[in-house]
Protein backbone atom coordinates (compact mmCIF):
# COMPACT_ATOMS: atom_id res chain seq x y z
CA UNK A 1 0.00 0.00 0.00
CA UNK A 2 1.35 3.34 -0.95
CA UNK A 3 0.66 6.59 0.59
CA UNK A 4 2.32 10.05 -0.90
CA UNK A 5 1.13 13.33 0.89
CA UNK A 6 2.50 16.29 -0.67
CA UNK A 7 3.88 20.44 1.11
CA UNK A 8 7.63 19.44 0.79
CA UNK A 9 9.73 22.16 1.24
CA UNK A 10 9.82 22.35 -2.53
CA UNK A 11 6.16 22.43 -2.78
CA UNK A 12 6.23 19.49 -5.64
CA UNK A 13 2.72 18.90 -7.43
CA UNK A 14 0.59 16.75 -5.12
CA UNK A 15 -1.44 15.50 -8.61
CA UNK A 16 2.27 14.33 -9.91
CA UNK A 17 2.96 12.46 -6.60
CA UNK A 18 -0.52 10.77 -7.05
CA UNK A 19 0.09 9.90 -10.56
CA UNK A 20 3.00 8.45 -9.42
CA UNK A 21 1.58 6.50 -6.39
CA UNK A 22 -0.50 4.73 -8.60
CA UNK A 23 2.16 4.13 -11.19
CA UNK A 24 4.07 2.29 -8.44
CA UNK A 25 1.49 0.65 -6.94
CA UNK A 26 0.81 -0.64 -10.77
CA UNK A 27 4.10 -1.93 -10.66
CA UNK A 28 5.00 0.26 -13.41
CA UNK A 29 8.10 1.80 -11.57
CA UNK A 30 10.25 -0.12 -10.01
CA UNK A 31 9.41 -0.20 -6.45
CA UNK A 32 9.22 -3.41 -4.64
CA UNK A 33 8.62 -2.84 -0.77
CA UNK A 34 5.45 -3.57 1.45
CA UNK A 35 4.12 -1.21 3.27
CA UNK A 36 5.67 2.15 2.36
CA UNK A 37 4.67 5.84 2.85
CA UNK A 38 6.27 9.03 0.94
CA UNK A 39 5.94 11.86 3.42
CA UNK A 40 7.07 15.15 3.18
CA UNK A 41 10.26 16.06 4.82
CA UNK A 42 9.39 18.49 8.12
CA UNK A 43 10.25 22.16 7.91
CA UNK A 44 11.68 24.50 5.91
CA UNK A 45 15.34 24.90 6.13
CA UNK A 46 17.74 22.26 6.99
CA UNK A 47 18.21 18.51 6.60
CA UNK A 48 15.28 16.09 6.87
CA UNK A 49 15.71 13.72 10.12
CA UNK A 50 17.25 10.63 7.85
CA UNK A 51 19.20 12.98 5.45
CA UNK A 52 22.78 11.38 4.44
CA UNK A 53 25.04 14.04 4.96
CA UNK A 54 27.64 15.04 1.90
CA UNK A 55 25.97 13.26 -1.19
CA UNK A 56 24.39 14.57 -3.44
CA UNK A 57 20.73 14.21 -4.87
CA UNK A 58 20.98 11.49 -7.39
CA UNK A 59 20.21 12.75 -10.76
CA UNK A 60 17.46 9.87 -11.67
CA UNK A 61 15.07 11.31 -9.28
CA UNK A 62 13.08 14.61 -10.14
CA UNK A 63 13.67 17.49 -8.09
CA UNK A 64 9.88 17.39 -7.34
CA UNK A 65 10.47 14.63 -5.00
CA UNK A 66 13.83 15.79 -3.41
CA UNK A 67 13.42 16.41 0.33
CA UNK A 68 10.55 13.52 0.57
CA UNK A 69 11.54 10.15 2.87
CA UNK A 70 10.55 6.66 2.28
CA UNK A 71 9.73 4.73 5.62
CA UNK A 72 9.94 1.14 5.35
CA UNK A 73 9.59 -0.75 8.30
CA UNK A 74 10.83 1.32 10.65
CA UNK A 75 13.33 2.32 8.80
CA UNK A 76 13.59 5.56 6.47
CA UNK A 77 15.30 6.48 3.52
CA UNK A 78 15.86 9.68 2.17
CA UNK A 79 14.76 10.93 -1.10
CA UNK A 80 17.77 13.91 -1.01
CA UNK A 81 18.01 16.79 -1.46
CA UNK A 82 20.92 19.79 -2.22
CA UNK A 83 23.82 17.98 -0.50
CA UNK A 84 21.89 14.41 0.12
CA UNK A 85 21.52 11.46 -1.95
CA UNK A 86 19.43 8.18 -1.58
CA UNK A 87 18.16 6.12 -4.19
CA UNK A 88 15.21 6.77 -6.16
CA UNK A 89 14.09 2.97 -6.34
CA UNK A 90 14.44 1.47 -3.08
CA UNK A 91 14.53 -2.72 -3.91
CA UNK A 92 14.46 -6.08 -1.69
CA UNK A 93 17.53 -7.70 -1.49
CA UNK A 94 17.61 -11.59 -1.19
CA UNK A 95 21.17 -11.43 0.60
CA UNK A 96 20.10 -11.56 4.54
CA UNK A 97 23.62 -9.87 6.20
CA UNK A 98 21.62 -9.37 9.82
CA UNK A 99 20.59 -13.26 9.69
CA UNK A 100 24.03 -13.74 9.06
CA UNK A 101 25.68 -11.22 11.28
CA UNK A 102 23.44 -13.12 14.03
CA UNK A 103 25.98 -16.45 13.73
CA UNK A 104 29.17 -14.68 13.43
CA UNK A 105 30.62 -11.67 12.39
CA UNK A 106 31.58 -11.05 8.44
CA UNK A 107 32.95 -9.06 5.53
CA UNK A 108 30.33 -7.74 3.14
CA UNK A 109 32.15 -7.43 0.07
CA UNK A 110 30.85 -6.26 -3.52
CA UNK A 111 31.69 -3.38 -6.03
CA UNK A 112 31.23 0.27 -5.44
CA UNK A 113 27.07 1.40 -5.76
CA UNK A 114 25.43 -2.06 -5.87
CA UNK A 115 24.00 -1.50 -2.57
CA UNK A 116 26.07 -2.37 0.53
CA UNK A 117 25.51 0.95 2.23
CA UNK A 118 21.51 1.09 1.61
CA UNK A 119 20.82 -2.85 2.58
CA UNK A 120 22.90 -2.18 5.58
CA UNK A 121 20.65 0.91 6.55
CA UNK A 122 17.84 -1.18 6.01
CA UNK A 123 18.49 -3.84 8.07
CA UNK A 124 20.39 -2.58 10.79
CA UNK A 125 19.59 -0.36 13.88
CA UNK A 126 20.84 3.72 12.62
CA UNK A 127 23.06 3.61 16.23
CA UNK A 128 25.10 0.72 15.01
CA UNK A 129 27.02 1.83 12.00
CA UNK A 130 29.89 3.38 11.59
CA UNK A 131 30.44 5.45 8.52
CA UNK A 132 33.59 6.01 7.12
CA UNK A 133 32.78 8.11 4.68
CA UNK A 134 31.85 10.79 7.21
CA UNK A 135 34.61 12.39 8.13
CA UNK A 136 32.87 13.52 11.67
CA UNK A 137 33.59 9.65 12.47
CA UNK A 138 36.37 8.95 10.21
CA UNK A 139 39.27 11.34 11.63
CA UNK A 140 38.66 10.92 15.89
CA UNK A 141 38.73 6.70 14.59
CA UNK A 142 41.93 7.66 12.19
CA UNK A 143 43.90 9.39 15.09
CA UNK A 144 42.38 7.38 18.13
CA UNK A 145 40.91 3.86 16.65
CA UNK A 146 40.56 2.91 20.47
CA UNK A 147 37.69 5.28 20.24
CA UNK A 148 35.77 2.36 18.80
CA UNK A 149 35.55 0.94 22.40
CA UNK A 150 33.82 3.99 23.76
CA UNK A 151 31.38 3.92 20.91
CA UNK A 152 30.64 0.36 22.00
CA UNK A 153 30.63 0.80 25.33
CA UNK A 154 27.54 3.98 24.78
CA UNK A 155 25.65 1.42 23.18
CA UNK A 156 26.47 2.36 19.91
CA UNK A 157 25.37 -1.35 18.51
CA UNK A 158 22.16 -3.22 17.33
CA UNK A 159 21.23 -5.82 19.52
CA UNK A 160 18.17 -7.02 17.97
CA UNK A 161 19.55 -9.86 16.08
CA UNK A 162 20.44 -11.84 18.83
CA UNK A 163 23.71 -10.52 19.59
CA UNK A 164 25.38 -7.21 19.62
CA UNK A 165 26.17 -5.58 16.03
CA UNK A 166 28.09 -3.18 14.94
CA UNK A 167 28.54 -2.32 11.27
CA UNK A 168 31.88 -0.23 10.29
CA UNK A 169 30.73 0.83 6.42
CA UNK A 170 33.84 1.12 4.29
CA UNK A 171 36.20 -0.57 6.43
CA UNK A 172 39.31 -0.45 3.98
CA UNK A 173 39.69 3.12 4.51
CA UNK A 174 40.43 2.56 7.97
CA UNK A 175 41.85 -0.99 8.42
CA UNK A 176 43.77 -0.53 11.38
CA UNK A 177 40.48 -0.58 13.51
CA UNK A 178 40.58 -4.49 12.77
CA UNK A 179 42.99 -5.01 16.21
CA UNK A 180 40.24 -2.92 17.97
CA UNK A 181 37.40 -5.17 15.73
CA UNK A 182 39.38 -8.74 17.26
CA UNK A 183 39.84 -7.82 20.62
CA UNK A 184 36.03 -6.42 20.80
CA UNK A 185 34.84 -10.06 19.09
CA UNK A 186 37.31 -11.83 21.76
CA UNK A 187 36.68 -10.07 25.10
CA UNK A 188 33.00 -8.72 24.19
CA UNK A 189 31.30 -11.41 22.40
CA UNK A 190 30.72 -8.15 19.64
CA UNK A 191 29.67 -9.17 15.94
CA UNK A 192 30.68 -6.83 13.18
CA UNK A 193 29.72 -6.62 9.84
CA UNK A 194 32.63 -4.28 7.71
CA UNK A 195 31.69 -3.74 4.56
CA UNK A 196 34.05 -2.33 1.66
CA UNK A 197 34.83 -2.42 -2.09
CA UNK A 198 37.97 -3.97 -1.77
CA UNK A 199 39.39 -7.24 -0.06
CA UNK A 200 42.80 -6.17 -1.79
CA UNK A 201 43.52 -3.15 0.08
CA UNK A 202 43.00 -4.73 3.46
CA UNK A 203 45.49 -7.86 2.31
CA UNK A 204 47.81 -5.26 0.61
CA UNK A 205 48.16 -3.13 3.84
CA UNK A 206 49.08 -6.22 6.03
CA UNK A 207 46.64 -5.56 8.68
CA UNK A 208 44.61 -8.57 11.06
CA UNK A 209 41.82 -10.12 8.90
CA UNK A 210 40.69 -11.73 11.88
CA UNK A 211 41.84 -14.60 11.11
CA UNK A 212 38.69 -17.20 10.55
CA UNK A 213 36.89 -14.93 12.96
CA UNK A 214 34.95 -13.53 10.51
CA UNK A 215 32.91 -14.98 7.06
CA UNK A 216 32.89 -13.18 3.46
CA UNK A 217 29.47 -12.28 2.36
CA UNK A 218 29.29 -10.51 -1.16
CA UNK A 219 26.50 -7.92 -3.27
CA UNK A 220 26.00 -8.11 -7.05
CA UNK A 221 23.88 -6.00 -9.01
CA UNK A 222 20.03 -6.74 -8.89
CA UNK A 223 18.93 -9.97 -9.59
CA UNK A 224 15.81 -11.01 -11.11
CA UNK A 225 14.48 -11.46 -7.66
CA UNK A 226 15.40 -8.74 -6.63
CA UNK A 227 13.80 -6.38 -9.13
CA UNK A 228 10.13 -7.35 -9.64
CA UNK A 229 8.61 -7.32 -13.37
CA UNK A 230 11.94 -7.62 -14.88
CA UNK A 231 12.42 -5.54 -18.06
CA UNK A 232 14.98 -7.81 -19.46
CA UNK A 233 15.92 -5.56 -22.38
CA UNK A 234 16.78 -2.65 -20.28
CA UNK A 235 18.88 -4.90 -18.19
CA UNK A 236 20.90 -6.64 -20.70
CA UNK A 237 21.47 -3.22 -22.42
CA UNK A 238 22.30 -1.08 -18.96
CA UNK A 239 22.80 -3.81 -16.37
CA UNK A 240 21.69 -4.21 -12.93
CA UNK A 241 23.38 -1.27 -10.78
CA UNK A 242 20.59 0.04 -8.77
CA UNK A 243 21.34 3.37 -9.32
CA UNK A 244 21.44 2.48 -13.28
CA UNK A 245 18.46 0.14 -13.57
CA UNK A 246 16.17 2.42 -11.84
CA UNK A 247 17.50 5.38 -13.58
CA UNK A 248 15.63 7.74 -16.36
CA UNK A 249 18.58 8.07 -17.78
CA UNK A 250 20.60 4.79 -17.44
CA UNK A 251 23.24 5.88 -20.17
CA UNK A 252 24.52 8.98 -18.35
CA UNK A 253 24.83 6.58 -15.27
CA UNK A 254 27.01 4.57 -16.86
CA UNK A 255 28.96 7.07 -18.06
CA UNK A 256 29.57 8.33 -14.85
CA UNK A 257 30.08 5.36 -12.86
CA UNK A 258 32.66 3.89 -15.18
CA UNK A 259 34.36 7.25 -15.62
CA UNK A 260 34.38 8.41 -12.20
CA UNK A 261 33.84 5.43 -9.80
CA UNK A 262 35.78 2.36 -10.92
CA UNK A 263 38.60 5.47 -12.06
CA UNK A 264 38.60 6.62 -8.06
CA UNK A 265 38.65 2.54 -7.65
CA UNK A 266 42.26 2.13 -9.23
CA UNK A 267 43.55 5.49 -8.77
CA UNK A 268 42.47 5.68 -5.17
CA UNK A 269 44.60 2.30 -4.13
CA UNK A 270 47.33 3.33 -6.23
CA UNK A 271 46.99 -0.44 -7.94
CA UNK A 272 48.51 0.58 -11.91
CA UNK A 273 51.03 2.91 -12.59
CA UNK A 274 50.22 4.05 -15.89
CA UNK A 275 46.08 4.42 -15.60
CA UNK A 276 45.71 5.46 -19.31
CA UNK A 277 46.93 2.09 -20.31
CA UNK A 278 44.71 0.25 -17.90
CA UNK A 279 42.25 1.97 -19.71
CA UNK A 280 42.62 0.93 -22.97
CA UNK A 281 43.35 -2.80 -21.16
CA UNK A 282 39.66 -2.19 -19.52
CA UNK A 283 37.99 -1.34 -22.76
CA UNK A 284 39.92 -4.67 -24.33
CA UNK A 285 38.93 -6.68 -21.92
CA UNK A 286 35.53 -5.83 -22.35
CA UNK A 287 35.44 -6.90 -25.78
CA UNK A 288 36.14 -10.12 -24.65
CA UNK A 289 33.85 -10.73 -21.73
CA UNK A 290 32.59 -13.80 -21.52
CA UNK A 291 35.43 -15.09 -23.33
CA UNK A 292 38.55 -17.54 -22.55
CA UNK A 293 40.76 -15.24 -21.91
CA UNK A 294 44.38 -14.83 -24.58
CA UNK A 295 46.59 -13.31 -22.91
CA UNK A 296 48.88 -12.65 -25.67
CA UNK A 297 46.25 -11.45 -27.62
CA UNK A 298 45.25 -8.58 -25.08
CA UNK A 299 48.70 -7.56 -24.79
CA UNK A 300 49.20 -7.40 -28.06
CA UNK A 301 45.94 -4.98 -28.08
CA UNK A 302 47.04 -2.87 -25.50
CA UNK A 303 50.58 -2.70 -26.01
CA UNK A 304 50.97 -3.77 -22.31
CA UNK A 305 53.64 -6.75 -21.41
CA UNK A 306 51.45 -9.85 -21.00
CA UNK A 307 53.23 -10.17 -17.90
CA UNK A 308 50.80 -6.81 -16.13
CA UNK A 309 47.83 -7.89 -18.63
CA UNK A 310 47.88 -10.85 -16.35
CA UNK A 311 48.27 -8.59 -12.74
CA UNK A 312 45.77 -6.25 -14.54
CA UNK A 313 42.76 -8.98 -14.56
CA UNK A 314 43.95 -10.51 -10.99
CA UNK A 315 43.03 -6.25 -10.01
CA UNK A 316 39.77 -6.74 -11.44
CA UNK A 317 39.10 -9.61 -9.45
CA UNK A 318 40.18 -8.25 -6.38
CA UNK A 319 38.00 -5.13 -6.68
CA UNK A 320 35.39 -7.27 -7.47
CA UNK A 321 35.17 -5.92 -11.08
CA UNK A 322 35.00 -9.02 -12.67
CA UNK A 323 35.65 -12.52 -11.93
CA UNK A 324 37.21 -15.71 -13.44
CA UNK A 325 34.79 -18.47 -14.65
CA UNK A 326 37.30 -21.65 -14.80
CA UNK A 327 36.95 -24.51 -16.73
CA UNK A 328 35.93 -27.73 -15.32
CA UNK A 329 38.44 -30.39 -15.14
CA UNK A 330 37.12 -33.30 -14.77
CA UNK A 331 36.85 -34.42 -19.01
CA UNK A 332 37.55 -37.14 -20.38
CA UNK A 333 38.01 -35.75 -23.65
CA UNK A 334 40.48 -32.82 -24.50
CA UNK A 335 39.19 -29.89 -22.82
CA UNK A 336 39.73 -26.07 -23.19
CA UNK A 337 42.29 -25.07 -20.16
CA UNK A 338 41.91 -20.97 -20.10
CA UNK A 339 39.66 -19.49 -17.83
CA UNK A 340 36.95 -16.83 -18.92
CA UNK A 341 36.37 -13.83 -17.53
CA UNK A 342 33.22 -11.89 -17.09
CA UNK A 343 32.92 -8.15 -15.49
CA UNK A 344 30.20 -8.05 -12.48
CA UNK A 345 27.74 -6.25 -14.64
CA UNK A 346 26.39 -6.64 -17.72
CA UNK A 347 26.03 -2.94 -18.42
CA UNK A 348 28.99 -2.36 -17.46
CA UNK A 349 30.29 -4.52 -19.86
CA UNK A 350 28.73 -3.27 -22.53
CA UNK A 351 29.07 0.67 -21.77
CA UNK A 352 33.31 -0.29 -22.21
CA UNK A 353 32.99 -1.68 -25.35
CA UNK A 354 30.28 1.10 -27.30
CA UNK A 355 27.84 -0.87 -26.80
CA UNK A 356 24.43 1.44 -27.00
CA UNK A 357 21.91 -0.40 -28.22
CA UNK A 358 20.84 -4.08 -28.69
CA UNK A 359 19.84 -5.58 -31.51
CA UNK A 360 17.52 -8.58 -30.61
CA UNK A 361 19.25 -11.02 -33.19
CA UNK A 362 22.41 -9.90 -32.68
CA UNK A 363 25.40 -11.82 -31.37
CA UNK A 364 25.65 -9.04 -28.80
CA UNK A 365 22.37 -9.76 -27.56
CA UNK A 366 22.99 -13.63 -26.97
CA UNK A 367 26.46 -12.09 -25.28
CA UNK A 368 24.94 -10.07 -22.46
CA UNK A 369 22.09 -12.74 -21.99
CA UNK A 370 24.43 -15.37 -21.39
CA UNK A 371 26.09 -12.57 -18.90
CA UNK A 372 23.18 -12.22 -17.12
CA UNK A 373 22.25 -16.05 -16.24
CA UNK A 374 25.86 -16.25 -15.29
CA UNK A 375 24.96 -13.04 -12.51
CA UNK A 376 21.76 -14.95 -11.47
CA UNK A 377 23.67 -18.33 -11.08
CA UNK A 378 26.85 -16.65 -9.29
CA UNK A 379 24.79 -14.60 -7.11
CA UNK A 380 22.19 -17.79 -5.83
CA UNK A 381 25.47 -19.55 -4.69
CA UNK A 382 26.66 -16.74 -2.86
CA UNK A 383 23.76 -15.56 -1.20
CA UNK A 384 22.15 -18.93 -0.38
CA UNK A 385 25.94 -20.02 0.49
CA UNK A 386 25.50 -22.94 -1.38
CA UNK A 387 29.82 -24.14 -1.82
CA UNK A 388 29.93 -25.55 -5.41
CA UNK A 389 32.06 -23.93 -7.85
CA UNK A 390 30.92 -22.43 -10.99
CA UNK A 391 32.58 -23.34 -14.04
CA UNK A 392 32.33 -24.68 -18.01
CA UNK A 393 33.07 -26.84 -20.08
CA UNK A 394 34.40 -26.89 -23.66
CA UNK A 395 36.38 -29.27 -25.87
CA UNK A 396 38.71 -28.69 -28.44
CA UNK A 397 36.40 -29.75 -30.99
CA UNK A 398 33.79 -27.30 -29.76
CA UNK A 399 31.30 -28.61 -27.99
CA UNK A 400 30.51 -26.00 -24.84
CA UNK A 401 28.22 -26.17 -21.70
CA UNK A 402 28.18 -22.95 -20.68
CA UNK A 403 27.84 -23.47 -16.84
CA UNK A 404 28.83 -26.52 -14.39
CA UNK A 405 27.05 -25.91 -10.81
CA UNK A 406 29.62 -28.35 -9.10
CA UNK A 407 28.76 -31.62 -9.82
CA UNK A 408 24.57 -31.35 -9.50
CA UNK A 409 24.01 -29.24 -12.59
CA UNK A 410 24.98 -28.11 -15.53
CA UNK A 411 23.28 -25.16 -17.52
CA UNK A 412 23.48 -24.46 -21.13
CA UNK A 413 22.01 -20.89 -21.98
CA UNK A 414 20.64 -19.67 -25.81
CA UNK A 415 19.01 -16.49 -26.71
CA UNK A 416 17.03 -18.34 -29.44
CA UNK A 417 12.90 -18.37 -29.35
CA UNK A 418 12.82 -22.17 -30.75
CA UNK A 419 15.13 -24.63 -29.62
CA UNK A 420 16.04 -27.44 -31.79
CA UNK A 421 18.38 -30.63 -31.28
CA UNK A 422 21.81 -28.62 -32.25
CA UNK A 423 21.38 -26.67 -29.46
CA UNK A 424 21.37 -29.53 -27.00
CA UNK A 425 24.61 -31.04 -28.21
CA UNK A 426 27.09 -29.82 -25.93
CA UNK A 427 24.63 -31.38 -22.53
CA UNK A 428 24.55 -34.26 -24.47
CA UNK A 429 28.46 -35.00 -24.54
CA UNK A 430 28.84 -33.45 -21.20
CA UNK A 431 26.06 -35.87 -20.24
CA UNK A 432 28.71 -39.17 -21.51
CA UNK A 433 30.91 -37.62 -18.95
CA UNK A 434 28.11 -38.40 -16.13
CA UNK A 435 29.47 -34.55 -14.72
CA UNK A 436 26.21 -33.00 -13.42
CA UNK A 437 22.86 -34.61 -11.71
CA UNK A 438 20.59 -32.62 -13.57
CA UNK A 439 20.63 -30.80 -17.39
CA UNK A 440 19.16 -27.65 -18.35
CA UNK A 441 18.69 -25.33 -21.63
CA UNK A 442 17.27 -22.03 -20.55
CA UNK A 443 16.63 -20.06 -23.57
CA UNK A 444 13.65 -17.77 -24.84
CA UNK A 445 11.41 -20.93 -26.15
CA UNK A 446 7.85 -20.49 -24.22
CA UNK A 447 7.43 -24.24 -24.33
CA UNK A 448 8.64 -25.45 -21.11
CA UNK A 449 9.39 -29.54 -21.32
CA UNK A 450 11.77 -32.46 -20.53
CA UNK A 451 13.48 -34.17 -23.74
CA UNK A 452 13.33 -38.21 -23.56
CA UNK A 453 17.24 -38.14 -22.57
CA UNK A 454 16.09 -36.11 -19.48
CA UNK A 455 17.32 -32.69 -20.24
CA UNK A 456 14.93 -30.24 -18.78
CA UNK A 457 13.97 -27.35 -21.47
CA UNK A 458 13.35 -24.10 -19.70
CA UNK A 459 12.07 -20.23 -20.43
CA UNK A 460 14.34 -17.67 -18.72
CA UNK A 461 11.58 -16.65 -16.43
CA UNK A 462 10.72 -20.14 -15.30
CA UNK A 463 14.15 -21.08 -14.89
CA UNK A 464 14.90 -18.02 -12.43
CA UNK A 465 11.98 -18.32 -10.79
CA UNK A 466 12.03 -21.99 -10.29
CA UNK A 467 15.88 -20.78 -8.93
CA UNK A 468 15.00 -18.18 -6.84
CA UNK A 469 12.20 -20.26 -4.85
CA UNK A 470 15.28 -22.59 -4.07
CA UNK A 471 12.92 -25.74 -6.57
CA UNK A 472 16.37 -27.37 -7.21
CA UNK A 473 18.58 -29.54 -5.40
CA UNK A 474 21.81 -27.85 -5.25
Amino acid sequence: MFHFSAGSRRDPDPGRIARRAAAAARGALPVFVTAVALAAAPGSSGSPPCAVPGRRAHPSIPRRYRGFSLKMSGSTVDFGDAGEYAPATVYERALDVRGLAARKSLFLFGPRSTGKTTLLRAQFDARAIVDLLRSSVYLPLAEHPSRLREMVAEGRFDASAGAPVVVIDEIQKLPQLLDEVHDLIETKGMRFVLSGSSGRKLARSGVNLLGGRAWQANLFPLTSAEAPDLDLGRYLLHGGLPQVYGSEDPEAELDAYVNTYLAEEIRGEALVRRFTHFSRFLNVAAVSNGQQINFANVSHDTGVPATSVRAWFDVLADTFIGFLLQPWRGSRRKAAAAAKFYFFDVGVANFLRGVRTLNRNSSEYGVAFEHFIAMELRSYLSYRRIRRELAYWRTQSGLEVDFLIGSAAAVEVKASVRVSDRDLRGLRALAEENAAASLFLVSFDELDRRTGDGIRLLHWRTFLTELWSDKFSW
